[in-house]
């Protein structure tokens, strides 16, 4: 190994935690296309604290198809999301990343959730090991996604998890009530000290 460079093997990999967006961390008020319309589930700030000291990273990953189907921009979506980042941060609470799909479902993109390419590029940008994370969302495609991976899907009763319980191909790890229970469940499971 040269000097100054640091052996890939080496890398520590983190957990993380990857949420849906629309129905899990904020209301789903439909297509979102301005800031004027995020409204935080109550708990979700608080919720995203508790895993911020617990040294998850915390990541959003979320299908926004609406910029593929024209009924908003792409700077209207980043505007969204940064108002997010906003309101979290005011809570003393900060996410790691955000990744969305804009694509359509037609499009057959690697993206768009159940598919993988939103995980494996936050893997990549910060030093994630998916098999130790967990995906936490109201649809069943965020608990098939963490069966993909290897890691704990956990559906949100919140959004459209009620309906979508009943379209669950796969088992998820737990079924939640909203964000606040799902860390919970998380932190519980995670704790080394009552192993």
């Amino acid at each position: 190994m040269r000097k100054g460079i640091e052996n890939s093997a080496s890398v520590r990999h983190y957990p993380a935690v990857f949420l849906d967006r629309d129905g899990t961390l904020n209301e789903d008020t439909g297509y979102i296309d301005s800031p004027e319309r995020l409204i935080l589930i109550e708990g979700a700030s608080s919720a995203i604290k508790k895993l911020n000291a617990e040294g998850f990273k915390v990541v959003i990953i979320t299908n926004q198809s609406g910029v593929a189907r024209g009924y908003f921009s792409q700077e209207a979506l980043d505007a969204v999301n940064k108002k997010l980042v906003r309101i979290l941060e005011a809570d003393n609470a900060y996410l790691d990343g955000i990744y969305y799909c804009p694509h359509h479902p037609d499009d057959d993109c690697e993206c768009r959730k159940p598919k993988t390419g939103m995980l494996e590029q936050a893997k990549k940008d910060l030093a994630i090991d998916l098999k130790k994370s967990y995906i936490v969302g109201d649809k069943a495609s965020d608990v098939e996604i963490a069966h993909k991976i290897g890691g704990k899907g956990i559906l949100v009763l919140t959004g459209m998890g009620r309906d979508e319980k009943n379209k669950l191909n796969n088992k998820p790890s737990y079924i939640a009530d909203d964000l606040n229970d799902a860390v919970e469940w998380i932190i519980k499971g995670s704790d080394k000290s009552k192993v």
